[in-house]
């Protein structure tokens, strides 16, 4: 067995060989993809709109951009941008096919078919060329990464000198009470309601549990500007529950 072999990473709770993880993450992404957009409404009570409204907010996209979604899974934010800056284009890039085939199939996808390219692929190593992309997005995806500071650095290199780097993720709640409430919320609600709408217990198990592993605002933003990323901040929402993260490539 080599070093690569004998290193480890999270999968939840568990501790895994990195060289798991990434199947491990396209089983549980793979297992939900018919029915991830309706759990999203139903996790988040339709909350998770109003933050990747947000986002878009403060992105702010422009006429001509071209912005990269990773782990973009059924579209939601290169639909968003798309209807926001005009003769625009949205490369939408996931790991797991299934849930790019999902996304293929909303009805918002056949009327920006010429603006959007799906492609199959790993955000640690980008099929992409350096300096090509405006915008680089990815929402609820990179606690699921096997290595963030990988994935960080594949986004400076594929962004253009100005291009922003745009991060939303579920965070840490600082108030403790709030955070026992949080708590108690998704670790009994989340994995019935995956067993009800999506027929997942165990997917919707990982997904709170990796929440829990992920780091908070401040020391993410540092992971941020470790990548060589400036002007990081960060905005919470909704008491922490998620957060945006926002950095320049200068």
């Amino acid at each position: 067995m080599n070093g690569q072999d004998q290193k480890t990473t999270h999968f939840g709770f568990r501790a895994v060989a990195e060289r798991e993880k990434a199947g491990l993450v396209h089983g549980v992404f793979t297992s939900v993809a018919s029915r991830y957009d309706i759990m999203n409404d139903a996790m988040s009570l339709g909350i998770h709109r109003l933050w990747k409204d947000a986002m878009m907010d403060w992105l702010a996209p422009r006429p001509g951009q071209k912005l990269l979604d990773v782990a973009g899974g059924t579209g939601d934010i290169a639909f968003r941008f798309l209807k926001r800056a005009r003769q625009a284009h949205a490369t939408v890039l996931d790991l797991t096919e299934s849930m790019l085939r999902a996304g293929e199939q909303r009805a918002e996808a056949a009327q920006m078919a010429d603006s959007l390219d799906w492609i199959v692929g790993d955000a640690m190593a980008l099929p992409l060329a350096d300096n090509s992309f405006d915008a680089y997005t990815i929402s609820f995806g990179i606690r699921n990464v096997t290595r963030i500071h990988g994935a960080l650095t594949e986004a400076f290199r594929v962004l253009r000198p100005g291009g922003r780097l745009m991060v939303l993720e579920f965070s840490h709640v600082p108030n403790e009470l709030m955070r026992k409430i949080y708590d108690l919320y998704s670790f009994n609600m989340i994995p019935r309601l995956g067993q009800l709408i999506a027929r997942d217990r165990d997917s919707y198990q990982y997904l709170v549990e990796s929440i829990r592993r992920f780091p908070d605002q401040e020391t993410f933003a540092g992971m941020i500007r470790g990548a060589g990323f400036e002007n990081v901040k960060y905005r919470s929402l909704t008491m922490g529950i998620a957060a945006l993260h926002s950095g320049w490539k200068i």
